[in-house]
């Protein structure tokens, strides 16, 4: 028994390698699953080692009750029987094995020394009884107690037995022993039995426990495909409709309460979406309304103001620049009600012209009104050897490009180089702006193309601006045409990148 602990003992490092290498679950199912799993094994296991070590303790006593049935007739038989111990069945005490089983173990010990050691043979032929015992045998039936009781020693040339010692008549020590070898060998069975049971039990439990586990996370399945279902919708803008609740179960369960708390949320949500989507719908609207309005008051007042410059009797110099400064505001004031007319029928889903469109000719044409607004600039173009041709409404690209450059125009010191470039994979025509001004404030990046977006430091010295409108048409312009728009800027460069589908 002790050298089976010692095995298990030595194979343990590795027994704790192997099980530190082995993938960890990662999903509850698999966790609840390996849990149950680990649980019965461990449950099991304890079973076994307590069966194991009770029939090992109950074999092993009924060892020590025959040893003390039998006494120490047999070692003390050998007191007498000079060389060679012989059987004798008519009651000689020379090597006396009546009534003695088979290997069992007979030793006198004068002192620490071994003076005969014998064990009963199997079969008939007991004429050679005696064994022959090393110096480390000896030595351990030495240390063996003359207490009466059984004791475990490993015998080298017999293997282990249990044996008890008593002291004989001549001062000597007498030591009978009996093998181990039937309660190993009863040990080792119910070791493998006990191991085959527990592989079963542990394959079948694996698979029941994984299904049951399965089944009882159903809801908690259910809710994770509802809530990845609403982490795909466009919650950004617009009218979102959520999808079907989740399942909820028996609230009394976890489970049923987490798919309650969820289906709560969900609705908490959805009202919130419903709000924000009407409350968008009527600035919408008002933007849409009031820039309607306003563009007959804007006119108007920009006529008169050039019907008053062109007065041919003398006007003072200061109602002269007063009326000057009025147009100039009205156009500008136009310019951007215009703007405000465009995001507010993009906003509300208004078609655009789906027309073959140069976008190369756009470009050039883009660039040389940039070239005679900005000379202080220094303009590169680069465009394909074939012309790019794409899908879309040719007024409202024109207005990109015209807004790209004049951004990089107004935003940028005087000799700043702007490079446009055109190139085309015959399913997207990409359009780059690229200059090398002081680029755009960190902070302003994230929502550069959000509405009335200016930066708080400007990155030029003069004196132009806008009202914030221009990138942000660039970005709707784009996206009513199923394309997209980036920036990537930092000290020394700056980059905007117009991707548009090439293809109907």
């Amino acid at each position: 028994m002790r050298s089976r602990w010692r095995s298990w003992a030595g194979r343990w490092p590795r027994v704790r390698a192997v099980v530190r290498g082995l993938p960890r679950p990662r999903t509850m199912r698999a966790r609840l699953t390996a849990g149950l799993v680990v649980l019965l094994a461990v449950s099991c296991a304890a079973v076994g080692v307590a069966a194991v070590y009770e029939l090992n303790g109950f074999l092993t006593g009924r060892l020590d009750q025959q040893l003390h049935d039998v006494g120490v007739r047999f070692p003390a038989s050998l007191e007498h029987g000079g060389d060679a111990p012989r059987s004798d069945h008519d009651g000689d005490e020379h090597g006396d094995t009546r009534r003695q089983s088979t290997g069992t173990f007979g030793a006198r010990l004068v002192g620490r020394d071994v003076t005969n050691a014998a064990v009963v043979p199997s079969g008939a032929d007991t004429t050679d009884l005696n064994v022959t015992l090393t110096t480390a045998d000896a030595k351990a039936l030495a240390h063996v107690p003359a207490d009466g009781r059984g004791h475990s020693v490993c015998l080298s040339a017999l293997g282990d037995y249990r044996v008890m010692a008593a002291r004989g008549l001549d001062r000597d020590v007498l030591i009978t022993g009996l093998p181990m070898e039937p309660v190993d060998a009863a040990v080792h069975r119910l070791e493998l039995v006990a191991s085959g049971v527990l592989a079963v039990a542990l394959a079948v439990a694996g698979v029941a426990g994984a299904l049951w586990v399965r089944w009882s996370l159903r809801p908690l399945n259910r809710v994770a495909a509802t809530a990845t279902t609403v982490s795909e919708l466009p919650l950004a803008s617009g009218e979102v409709a959520l999808p079907p609740r989740a399942p909820e179960s028996d609230p009394r369960s976890e489970v049923g309460r987490v798919a309650s708390a969820f289906n709560r949320m969900l609705g908490h949500v959805e009202d919130a979406l419903t709000k924000r989507h009407a409350s968008e719908e009527r600035l919408r609207t008002f933007a849409a309304d009031a820039s309607h309005e306003l563009r007959t008051p804007v006119a108007s007042v920009r006529g008169h103001a050039e019907l008053a410059l062109l007065h041919p009797g003398p006007v003072p110099p200061k109602v002269t620049r007063a009326l000057e400064r009025i147009a100039a505001e009205s156009a500008r004031m136009g310019e951007m009600v215009d703007d405000l007319l465009l995001l507010a029928r993009l906003d509300a889903g208004r078609p655009l012209e789906r027309l073959p469109v140069d976008l190369t000719r756009l470009v050039l044409d883009s660039v040389t009104d940039a070239r005679a607004a900005g000379p202080g600039h220094r303009w590169a173009l680069r465009l394909p050897e074939e012309p790019v041709t794409v899908p879309g409404d040719a007024h409202r690209l024109h207005q990109v490009g015209a807004n790209l450059l004049a951004n990089a125009r107004l935003h940028t010191p005087v000799g700043t180089k702007v490079t446009v470039a055109l190139e085309s994979d015959g399913r997207t025509a990409v359009l780059t702006v690229h200059d090398d001004g002081p680029g755009v404030p960190e902070d302003i990046q994230p929502g550069v193309f959000e509405r009335f977006t200016r930066a708080d430091r400007r990155r030029t010295d003069g004196t132009g601006g806008g009202a914030g409108l221009g990138l942000s048409i660039v970005a709707a312009v784009v996206e009513a045409h199923g394309g997209s728009v980036a920036l990537e800027s930092r000290p020394g460069t700056t980059t905007f990148t117009v991707r548009l589908p090439a293809r109907y």
